[in-house]
């Protein structure tokens, strides 16, 4: 059963290309850092994540950003066709290494950059930009200018806000940055929040459910 249900996935065209966009920004210590990548990862190792991740034959990247002309692949395009495949990424999210450390939130720069990202994958049906962050945009293109950008090339923007010292972030993420088919905002009210929520919007986009968990 498992073995041709898995051969009827990997048989599939990509029903979703997913940049996941991280917040590296100097508001975000060394420890809230590894907190975003360990959840992540361990988000992206869970069973329902995993499984739905291969149906949909997802490919997926990890994007770091922070301020202005800085923001940098750290996984590429990875096509998860199989369970192995899903756990090596997941892996890879996990460990990966900080870019930098003391820069400003641009958002809209950010966004700019993961719209470039999907020039690689035409084939996927679906396409969603992933972003989390602790702060406001201060610097660069505001991320409410980018909105028409993702429409015109059928991207969907959704946002998890980290509202340890930003307690309307999820709203500012509402009314600024979201956009597209089914988009939404979620909120981690603290970085220890962050592991759990992420799985649940994981799951959630991958999916494209649209009941509201927020």
């Amino acid at each position: 059963m498992a073995a041709t249900w898995i051969g009827c996935a990997s048989a599939r065209a990509c029903e979703l290309a997913l940049v996941l966009a991280v917040d590296v920004s100097g508001s975000v210590d060394p420890s809230e850092y590894r907190l975003q990548m360990e959840g992540l990862g361990a988000a992206l190792g869970d069973s329902a994540v995993t499984e739905a991740l291969v149906v949909a034959q997802a490919k997926v990247m990890l994007l770091q950003w922070t301020g202005v002309s800085r923001q940098k692949v750290s996984v590429p395009w990875t096509h998860v066709t199989d369970f192995e495949t899903a756990d090596a990424l997941a892996a890879r999210v996990h460990d990966a290494p900080r870019e930098w450390r003391s820069f400003s939130t641009a958002i809209g720069e950010a966004v700019g950059s993961a719209l470039t990202q999907f020039d690689a994958v035409p084939e996927c049906k679906r396409r969603v930009i992933d972003v989390s962050g602790d702060g406001v945009s201060n610097e660069g293109v505001p991320p409410e200018r980018m909105k028409a950008a993702a429409l015109h090339r059928g991207v969907t923007i959704n946002g998890l806000a980290i509202a340890a010292s930003e307690i309307e972030l999820v709203e500012y993420y509402r009314d600024n940055l979201i956009v597209g088919p089914g988009s939404f905002a979620m909120e981690a009210l603290t970085f220890e929040d962050y592991p759990t929520r992420i799985r649940q919007k994981l799951l959630r986009e991958i999916t494209k459910q649209v009941a509201s968990l927020n």
